[in-house]
């Protein structure tokens, strides 16, 4: 059992047909929306700890990975990739990104 309370783990679409083409039988099932809600914020959780511990050669393929979580995520809330960039870019616009890489140490 996962550190979520449930069996398994979501995995990627094709994931049961690679496990068939290595020879081996895969038991899946399709989760319910409310369990795939639950299963794609815990795979987020699972993606950006392999960030964290990925090196420098690794973790652009674990950044993509999160992309893939938080798209899947994003069309699960009914958003197109498009209202989330203007999600994100009305954000950036008002708060700023982080390209200034500045730091807050709080005030005085």
């Amino acid at each position: 059992m996962s550190s979520d309370g449930l069996e398994g783990k979501l995995v990627r679409d094709r994931i049961p047909e690679i496990i068939r083409e290595n020879g081996a039988v895969p038991v899946t099932y399709v989760a319910d929306r409310d369990e795939y809600r639950a299963r794609l914020r815990a795979k987020l959780g699972e993606e950006v700890a392999e960030f964290l511990e990925a090196d420098a050669d690794s973790a652009p393929e674990e950044l993509a990975g999160i992309l893939e979580v938080i798209q899947a995520l994003a069309e699960d809330m009914g958003l197109e990739p498009e209202q989330l960039e203007k999600i994100r870019r009305a954000k950036a616009d008002e708060r700023g990104g982080f390209a200034d890489r500045v730091v807050w140490t709080g005030n005085r």
